[in-house]
């Protein structure tokens, strides 16, 4: 593929990996950036309730993969971004948080025994949710999956070669199979 021939743009992530990997060509690199930063600070901003920690986060996973990307090899380039993501969130989350010892825990702030059901309920939802999300078709989890990344109609069209109203089709048949799916899981 030649540069001539397709912008950086047309060309697929793991194929814009390769040729950094092999040139070093750090526009590669920036076209990746460019491509994952919002849903890499998306997904760190779900972890962090401020935005700085997020941005941080996201920072560093970028920093991160740079440093890394020699050992990608085939494979989801988004999937490893994002688990590099995780990784560095709860690296930082470990830095940021008190160490407490046990014997300073009060024992009124220790959950009851509803508490840890409940929380061992939702555990079981997400497991059940998760399922049956990848039961979907694969239209519809892909649609999903980028509007739950806060990705538009119009984006996610642009980024499945799919048009604006099938995005809206598998969408919404998507939700309704998931409401049918889970109705009922979590009304105790």
């Amino acid at each position: 593929m030649s540069v001539g021939a397709q912008t950086k743009r047309e060309i697929p992530d793991e194929a814009l990996v390769r040729r950094f990997q092999s040139s070093g060509d750090a526009e590669c690199f920036a076209e990746l950036f460019v491509r994952h930063r919002k849903r890499i600070y998306l997904a760190c901003r779900g972890f962090f309730s401020d935005g700085s920690a997020a941005e941080d986060a996201t920072q560093a996973t970028f920093l991160r993969a740079y440093e890394k990307i020699a050992y990608f090899r085939e494979g989801n380039f988004r999937g490893w971004l994002m688990r590099i993501a995780k990784n560095v969130c709860i690296d930082q989350w470990r830095k940021r948080r008190p160490e407490i010892g046990a014997e300073e825990i009060e024992p009124d702030a220790l959950p009851d025994a509803q508490t840890l059901d409940r929380m061992s309920d939702l555990h079981l939802a997400v497991e059940k949710l998760r399922r049956e999300m990848e039961a979907l078709s694969p239209e519809q989890r892909q649609c999903l999956e980028l509007k739950i990344e806060g990705y538009s109609y119009d984006e996610t069209a642009s980024r499945t070669g799919l048009s604006v109203e099938a995005v809206k089709s598998h969408l919404q048949n998507g939700r309704r199979a998931l409401w049918l799916k889970m109705e009922g899981t979590l009304s105790k």
